[in-house]
């Protein structure tokens, strides 16, 4: 609406509008999230999670509409058809970018419960956002290299408790967990010191995405497959803000868990090594897409 404005001014005008609309909602959302806490009833706990969430959806909704009157980015989307706002989801994508975290929300807003993203540790101290992250009970995952678990053994298993912790908060109202399982950013820099077996991503990790289903269980009932595609280059967050995105392809393909994975113990190792060539190939299944994406698209 207003993207004939010059660069500079756009992004400052909604930028700015970004930071008021996240104090705007942030202040209820921590108020309420104390009652949440101080309040030690069950029915009161699940009562304030739906206004978190409702007030948090409200957040993402007006950061849309920033959006849309300040840059021309279009956000096109295939497989919306098969979302649900009242089921439980897990969530995987690709990961590019800053980028990939507000065309997600904005994308799927509205066809699936609130996401909640898995965090490192380190992104509670994000100004303003770190607050809200931690009272929408996003989990923060501190994760242990084996190295340092071969010299502190008696946190092996910590991080699979602090999951499980996390993810007991989701069982009593549907959500959808989101999990980049590639761990990081994909740069080609990153790319080439993995030597990944992928043309356009990163070697998955199977940590994450195990905790999850082994904490969740029979709560979570399908899998969000999204592929992300930008036909101008992989962008960073100023060139969002500052309106240079043009457009963004979302492919989105829905399975059931049950179906697609069966019942997986992930203590013992059979099934942990059948889960791993499954994401192996789930994951090349995505690559194959990107690229098809790319030819799809490329100008």
């Amino acid at each position: 609406m207003l993207n004939f404005l010059p660069a500079k001014l756009i992004g400052f005008l909604s930028f700015s509008l970004y930071i008021l609309n996240t104090i705007f909602w942030l202040v209820p959302i921590l108020v309420f999230s104390l009652f949440k806490a101080l309040i030690p009833l069950n029915f009161s706990k699940k009562g304030f999670s739906y206004l978190l969430d409702l007030m948090a959806s409200n957040w993402v909704a007006t950061n849309s509409i920033i959006q849309k009157i300040f840059t021309k980015t279009t956000i096109v989307v295939t497989g919306l058809e098969a979302l649900k706002i009242n089921d439980w989801y897990l969530v995987l994508a690709n990961h590019q970018s800053w980028v990939d975290i507000v065309v997600l929300q904005r994308a799927l807003h509205g066809n699936i419960p609130f996401l909640k993203f898995f965090l490192k540790k380190e992104l509670i101290y994000v100004p303003l956002l770190g607050l809200a992250w931690w009272a929408l009970d996003f989990p923060f995952m501190k994760r242990y290299s084996q190295a340092f678990l071969k010299k502190n053994p008696h946190l092996r298993g910590k991080d699979l408790e602090t999951t499980r912790n996390a993810c007991a908060k989701f069982k009593h109202k549907p959500v959808s967990v989101m999990n980049f399982i590639e761990g990081t950013r994909f740069t080609q820099k990153k790319h080439d010191e993995q030597d990944s077996p992928f043309q356009h991503m990163l070697k998955p990790k199977s940590g994450g995405i195990s905790f999850v289903l082994d904490a969740m269980g029979e709560h979570l009932t399908k899998i969000v497959d999204v592929t992300i595609y930008y036909p101008d280059g992989i962008p960073n967050f100023s060139d969002f803000v500052y309106g240079q995105v043009e457009k963004v392809h979302i492919d989105i393909q829905t399975f059931d868990i049950a179906s697609e994975l069966g019942h997986i113990d992930f203590l013992d190792r059979n099934d942990r090594v059948a889960f791993q060539k499954w994401l192996t190939k789930f994951w090349h299944d995505k690559d194959a897409r990107l690229e098809k994406m790319r030819l799809q698209h490329t100008a």
